[in-house]
């Protein structure tokens, strides 16, 4: 198993932003495999998430194939906080 080398530099803001708009998060950045950055919850729905240094960061050929088999919901990008403050609000709208 593989696991992850860095996270990107932006994570940790991500991860605060997430926690103060009221989210639980677990980070699993080191679990490897192609496995997202973190999970997230809220209004009991969960969404595993990937975070990006930019819009224009690619995908390891790890993360697209756990994407490409992963039977759950899709998974979730962020790229910056703006996103963060997005998802949170799709979270409380559904």
């Amino acid at each position: 198993m593989s696991y992850a080398r860095k996270v990107d530099q932006n994570h940790s803001l991500i991860v605060k932003t997430l926690r103060d708009l009221g989210c639980s998060v677990f980070d699993t950045s080191r679990v490897g495999g192609g496995f997202p950055d973190i999970v997230v919850g809220k209004n009991n729905k969960t969404i595993l998430v990937e975070i990006k240094a930019t819009e224009k960061s690619k995908y390891t050929p790890a993360q697209e194939m756990f994407m490409m088999n992963w039977r759950g919901s899709a998974v979730a990008r962020l790229n910056d906080v703006d996103g963060a403050i997005r998802l949170v609000k799709m979270l409380d709208s559904q």
